[in-house]
């Protein structure tokens, strides 16, 4: 019988090193995904999101990051792979690869031509369903904005919270109305899942509306303050949350400026990260580019101002 895992917590989607011809760094991800697994608090690892860059990579490198990471924290934490794929053909032939590969849970993203062309209700609960059947692993529900043609309604979100697979909830629904609606319609529905934040660009505000934690690529970066962060807003501490918030903007300020999570916001993640000697390298992959000198001198003012410059960079 498959082990029982519980997701509620900090769950990093993982940034994916690579070396200069833009292979995977199979060294420096081994040594971030075991640094990550030591912060207590931390209920998973994702891999393949979009911070990730999931969209770079091939079907057999995807499979290759879950296998790495998988390995690595074999016994301590579960591993959660993404599944972007355009049907159910294609997505059970993913999930099954990444089962092989050590999975013990999926995240699976809307199709791209339902962001283009919208989808129905059954359709939705007719891909998920397949899905878990195929592959028998947890999985998570990947909730678009609301200003995307693949947002969820309350109503399909709460059908897909009674489905027996689906144990997370990856929440950005980025329009907080609805954001707290999303909610309330998952925990009425099935009160026992997972509910996440993914919001990186304001963590506090979401994270106050009875959630369970976060699924954020910006944990691979901070997650002790993350840790913080979440630990103040579960004990009611709303004093030590905005501390601790407070913290984190100058650095959140920099990877995501004003805006959402974008491969340009991953880029400058990486950079930050490099300089804090959480990577080895910078690198990404084409047409994203990495931050211009500009952006560079401002990522390593606000590390040395965080106290978070590793020797080797300053």
């Amino acid at each position: 019988m498959a082990k029982q895992w519980n997701y509620k917590g900090i769950i990093p989607a993982l940034a994916l090193p690579l070396k200069a011809d833009y292979s995977v760094d199979e060294q420096d991800l081994r040594r971030l995904a075991s640094w990550l697994a030591t912060h207590k608090g931390i209920s998973a690892l994702m891999t393949n999101g979009h911070t990730g860059d999931v969209f770079s990579l091939t079907l057999k490198e995807r499979a290759q990051v879950t296998r790495i990471v998988a390995e690595e924290v074999a016994g301590k934490l579960p591993v959660i792979s993404a599944v972007t794929a355009e049907g159910i053909h294609e997505a059970i032939e993913q999930a099954l690869m990444h089962k092989e590969a050590g999975a013990a849970g999926l995240d699976i993203m809307p199709p791209h031509h339902w962001l283009r062309f919208g989808m129905r209700h059954e359709h939705v609960i007719e891909y998920f369903s397949a899905i878990g059947e195929a592959s028998g692993l947890d999985l998570a529900v990947h909730v678009y904005p609301s200003w995307s043609k693949a947002s969820y309604t309350c109503e399909v979100l709460a059908d897909l919270a009674r489905l027996p697979s689906v144990k997370v909830f990856k929440v950005g629904t980025r329009e907080m109305n609805k954001y707290a609606r999303d909610i309330e319609a998952i925990r009425n529905a099935n009160p026992s899942v997972a509910v996440l934040t993914c919001h990186d660009e304001y963590l506090l505000a979401s994270m106050v509306q009875g959630v369970d934690g976060g699924l954020l690529g910006f944990a691979s970066f901070i997650p002790e303050l993350i840790l913080e962060l979440v630990n103040a807003v579960q004990a009611g501490d709303l004093k030590r949350a905005m501390a601790c918030q407070a913290r984190i903007n100058p650095l959140k300020d920099v990877v995501y400026g004003m805006g959402e999570p974008t491969g340009d916001a991953h880029a400058r993640m990486k950079y930050a990260m490099m300089l804090a000697g959480r990577l080895s390298s910078a690198v990404v992959r084409p047409p994203t580019h990495q931050p211009d000198e500009s952006t560079r001198k401002q990522i390593e003012n606000v590390l040395r101002a965080a106290g978070m410059l590793h020797k080797q960079a300053a």
